[in-house]
């Protein structure tokens, strides 16, 4: 059987479709699929046993450049390659329109998320099979569900599987380190730099090698603030999306704002801490085993503001208490 799965963005939604993929497998022997995601998160998709083929597509950067994009026949050729294959099955797992607009150039039957399970309604009109699926959980949990409707299996009461390899990924490192995921989109989700540099001079102490990565140079110049000064702390050079991944595959543990990085930790079964301020854990938080959530306690503590400041009650003293027992842990078990 060949599915085509669309699921182009955001890097945590592309992270919590996984699962789902590996409950397919495991249900429906020989089942594989063709993903269309993203251009910037294409290395994802591949790195899972059951997917195929990735097919990227441009969104983002088309709108941006129309002209462009027909010019260069770029558009063309997408709609080509996803008319000319053939599939038994399509499934949009983004329940948006931009996702659904994709459908119509497949030439199969076409699965979804009905108007009251969609985050956009009017998604569930390209849909031939439209299914409910109950929004008052976790984003994962939801789109396991959704596959296990459309291809007609049972659901597995398991905590959901990645299907990853962390060793494949892993690069050997000539010690322990520790990975702070510092990075984020919202002013409101970045935890106060002055805490990060306080919990990397306390880790530091204890003797752990501290890594900080970084995608921009905003990121990179606060990564150096954290850093300066402190024994064994470095910043990475810059990474790609797959070169990031190997350094959070090689790490002891994580401590991550909210961020698609911190769901690739969990999806690569790396030990992490995660800090909620503005946002909250229970629909769309890291997911998985060693997965610990902390929450701020303020009065803007999960107000989705992008902007207020929201980690008050949540400072280095009481993230490193938490992470010390989870290197504990983990170091037991």
């Amino acid at each position: 059987m060949r599915v085509l799965l669309i699921k182009t963005s955001s890097l945590g939604d592309v992270v919590h479709t996984l699962p789902a993929l590996t409950d397919a497998a495991r249900a429906i022997p020989g089942i594989k699929f063709d993903w269309v995601v993203e251009e910037g998160f294409a290395e994802i998709p591949a790195w899972h046993p059951a997917v195929a083929q990735v097919i990227p597509v441009a969104i983002r950067r088309w709108r941006k450049h129309l002209w462009q994009t027909f010019k260069s026949g770029e558009w063309k050729r997408f709609k080509q390659r996803l008319s000319e294959a053939k599939y038994d099955l399509v499934i949009d797992a983004q329940g948006l329109l931009k996702s659904a607009w994709l459908t119509r150039y497949v030439n199969a039957p076409i699965a979804g998320l009905d108007r009251d399970s969609a985050r956009e309604p009017l998604a569930s009109r390209f849909y031939d099979r439209a299914y409910a699926v109950p929004k008052e959980q976790h984003a994962l949990e939801r789109t396991r569900q959704l596959f296990a409707q459309a291809l007609g299996y049972a659901l597995p009461d398991s905590l959901g599987d990645y299907g990853l390899n962390r060793a494949q990924l892993a690069d050997p490192a000539p010690q322990p380190y520790l990975l702070f995921l510092h990075g984020t989109t919202w002013p409101s989700k970045h935890w106060p730099e002055a805490d990060w540099r306080a919990l990397a001079e306390q880790m530091s102490a204890q003797g752990w090698a501290i890594r900080l990565p970084w995608g921009n140079k905003t990121e990179k110049a606060r990564a150096e603030r954290i850093a300066a000064g402190i024994e064994n702390a470095a910043v990475l050079p810059k990474l790609n999306l797959a070169g990031v991944a190997k350094v959070i595959a090689g790490a002891s543990a994580c401590v991550a704002v909210d961020t698609g990085l911190g769901h690739l930790a969990a999806a690569l079964d790396v030990p992490s801490i995660s800090l909620y301020g503005p946002t909250l854990p229970g629909r769309v938080g890291a997911y998985g085993r060693g997965q610990v959530h902390l929450c701020a306690t303020g009065p803007n503590a999960g107000s989705g503001d992008r902007h207020k400041p929201c980690f008050d009650g949540l400072d280095a003293e009481r993230v490193a208490t938490q992470l010390q027992a989870l290197l504990l842990a983990e170091d037991v078990t």
